[in-house]
């Protein structure tokens, strides 16, 4: 009771102070709020030598939100009518991007001028059209068109996003292209089911394995396994990194064997061991000192994640490390990534969210890891990378 009551005058004057600055913060961001509201005051600001530009972008940035879908689909008819790889060639005028696209000529010049102003496309003399800088960055990853593509499903699952939140959609196509979000047995399913979106994880895969392997030197260690490798796109990458490195795939039995031939071409087969099974079913094999999940961890709830990263402490080499890479939230830079893009796919798909960095550190630490950090990455925006270590017996 003594205890008590000496601590309780600190609390009594902490409280107060906490409690003013709440009020306090409530009441500018009220009287901010209301000052962004007044059509007056917008007027002004438009007018005003000192805050037109930051009227302008304000007034930009909200057009964009409300046009963000119409950008997009100017995208996607680039891409489903090759407009990058037929430019990529030399400027065309626009009744030769008429003829080789089957449009009408007002048709692509209103297309040609919506990529412009978008910087998909470049306005050049005589009429012509080019790449713009956008556009030719484009076709430095050969996963863009197929993400682009795969989003055509995202969109109809985002017709109507109030019905999607409120879990009245019905089954959407997020959910069947990825089967194994449905909570039936993965391990059941056919390579037909698996082969579609591992095909796309493969295409998309080359940046984020670069990424992280610029940042984490996995030579440093003998054998690396990596659950739900996929079709082994990492696992390659990383090989050439560290030619004596050892190699595990463990994943799904039917996405194992359309990796099997992949390593075989690229002369990888004596050095990896494939094994099949399910994480949520299966035990994972032991022998590796190091572990990746690489784009998995957010695919999943709470439960199932936990789970994971205690059968994984239980299956590294003592001493060993995890590297856990993924779109992460908590960040401004990845927020619209994390929280908007992925906070409404991984709903579509069925379950999963993006997680801040403490959020699975903590994770790690329940899971019995020693210790885990976050390492920074070059391209915050494509994934983030979080480093944990198993304790040495």
């Amino acid at each position: 009771m003594a205890h008590l009551q000496a601590a309780s005058p600190a609390g009594d004057k902490a409280a107060p102070a906490t409690g003013l600055r709440v009020r306090l913060g409530d009441a500018i961001y009220r009287w901010r709020d209301a000052l962004l509201a007044s059509q007056r005051f917008q007027v002004m600001a438009a007018r005003f030598p000192l805050t037109r530009a930051v009227s302008a972008r304000r007034a930009r940035a909200c057009f964009d939100l409300c046009a963000g879908f119409v950008y997009s689909q100017v995208l996607f008819a680039c891409v489903k009518l090759d407009l990058f790889e037929l430019l990529a060639r030399g400027p065309l005028d626009v009744p030769a991007i008429a003829r080789q696209t089957g449009l009408g000529e007002d048709a692509a010049r209103r297309l040609l001028l919506a990529a412009a102003s978008l910087d998909l496309l470049q306005p050049r003399s005589g009429g012509r059209f080019g790449l713009g800088q956008l556009g030719a960055a484009m076709r430095a990853n050969p996963g863009v068109r197929a993400m682009i593509e795969h989003h055509a499903m995202f969109y109809a699952d985002m017709a109507d996003p109030v019905a999607l939140l409120r879990g009245t959609a019905g089954p959407t196509a997020l959910s069947r292209y990825w089967p194994y979000a449905d909570g039936a047995d993965p391990a059941s399913l056919a390579p037909g089911e698996v082969a579609p979106y591992t095909d796309l994880m493969a295409t998309s895969q080359q940046f984020v394995a670069e990424d992280v392997l610029d940042a984490y030197p996995v030579g440093q260690h003998r054998r690396l396994m990596d659950v739900g490798g996929g079709d082994g796109s990492f696992l390659r990458s990383a090989a050439r990194r560290a030619p004596s490195l050892a190699l595990t795939l463990f994943d799904l039995p039917a996405v194992v064997e359309t990796a099997r031939p992949r390593f075989v071409a690229a002369g990888l087969d004596g050095r990896v061991t494939l094994v099949g099974g399910s994480f949520s079913h299966d035990p994972l094999p032991k022998g590796a000192d190091l572990i990746t999940l690489v784009r998995i961890a957010h695919d999943h709830g709470d439960d199932t994640v936990q789970a994971l990263l205690a059968a994984i402490h239980q299956a590294l080499e003592p001493g060993g490390s995890l590297l856990i890479a993924e779109p992460m939230a908590g960040d401004a830079a990845s927020a619209p990534m994390a929280d908007a893009y992925f906070g409404f796919y991984l709903l579509a798909m069925g379950k999963g969210r993006a997680r801040r960095p403490d959020e699975l550190v903590s994770m790690l630490l329940q899971a019995g890891f020693e210790s885990a950090r976050p390492i920074a990455m070059p391209r915050p925006l494509l994934s983030g990378l979080i480093h944990a270590r198993k304790r040495h017996i």
